[in-house]
């Protein structure tokens, strides 16, 4: 039986076009906003600093936290996406994504610092050629990347999939679809220059866990000093003590917000028992290298033999 239809105040023909009116003056304002932006973008600063990811390891809650220091600017918005899927559109068009050197010499009388120009895109630690594009534009660019536990990424990865209606199916179905898809779609990136994966690597449940072969890559082309490994465990527990260390990264004064509160968290289900166990055996190796890179034990999922019981509880996401 069909619910019953409750009834709408109906909405006369005046309002319908003052509702059409603004939103064409909004959509006008953007478009005079993105050619402005792009007209100016010879006076615009370069980025000094990127957070690479990892995708849902809490690079939207430290966006916003580099955001409200007073000696960072940040692009106008975050995920900007340049070095990975608008690479193609010229750095004219990157430039305009960043304030107006004006707003830097304002910081500089007032501070007596050069402030900290950057994005935060979680795709550039995953993407191949990603290195390599930044390496060109600038290599001396500050590098920052959050970890989180890869069995808890890729699970809360899984749910954001299916809040967006990428998936309709289990997580296990959809780690199966990963081992059969993803595989040659890397190998096309790596051969083919040209190629963008738009919508490829939605299902990147174990492959963006793989972190250590994502760290190597971007040290092939920059020093270890200008990468700051944090994790997301860090940034959850401390947010202040994490920001202290970024300040000191960026070499600005250290700065403390009143509040640090978590930016995009969504309850969801939990895992169950088997795939958090069959996760954890198959990051349990590539965990190993992750350790011998940064020279710390990372308090992450152990298989569960010879361990203590796994933790059955609700995850929160970090976006």
């Amino acid at each position: 039986m069909l619910p019953p239809m409750v009834d709408q105040p109906a909405i006369g023909l005046a309002e319908r076009a003052q509702r059409g009116l603004a939103y064409r003056r909004m959509k006008a304002m953007q478009r005079v906003s993105r050619t402005a932006r792009r007209a100016t973008s010879r006076w615009r600063l370069r980025p000094t600093f990127l957070v690479l990811g990892a995708q849902k390891a809490g690079t939207t809650s430290l966006h916003s936290y580099l955001s409200e220091h007073p000696a960072v600017l940040s692009a106008a918005l975050k995920e900007v996406q340049y070095f990975n899927l608008f690479y193609d559109r010229g750095e004219s068009w990157y430039r305009a994504q960043f304030p107006l050197a004006t707003t830097a010499w304002a910081i500089r009388r007032r501070l007596g610092v050069s402030p900290a120009v950057g994005e935060a895109t979680a795709a550039y630690l995953f993407y191949p050629r990603v290195p390599e594009r930044v390496h060109a534009f600038d290599p001396r660019m500050n590098l920052i990347a959050v970890l989180r536990d890869p069995v808890d990424r890729a699970y809360s990865h899984f749910q954001m999939e299916l809040r967006w209606g990428r998936e309709s199916g289990s997580f296990e179905d959809a780690l199966a679809q990963e081992e059969r898809e993803i595989p040659p779609e890397l190998e096309r990136i790596r051969n083919d220059p040209e190629y963008v994966s738009h919508n490829g690597f939605s299902r990147t449940y174990v492959a963006r866990g793989l972190y250590a072969e994502q760290l190597e890559r971007w040290l092939q082309f920059f020093p270890r000093a200008q990468l700051l490994v944090l994790t997301s465990e860090e940034l959850l527990a401390d947010p202040a003590q994490v920001m202290s260390r970024i300040a000191s990264f960026f070499g600005i004064p250290e700065w403390r917000a009143e509040t640090y509160p978590l930016r995009g968290a969504r309850p969801y289900p939990p895992i169950s028992t088997e795939a958090r166990e069959r996760l954890a055996r198959t990051f349990e190796p590539h965990n190993r290298v992750l350790e011998a890179l940064l020279g710390r034990e990372l308090g992450w999922t152990r298989p569960a033999a010879g361990s203590a019981p796994l933790d059955e509880g609700g995850r929160v996401e970090a976006c």
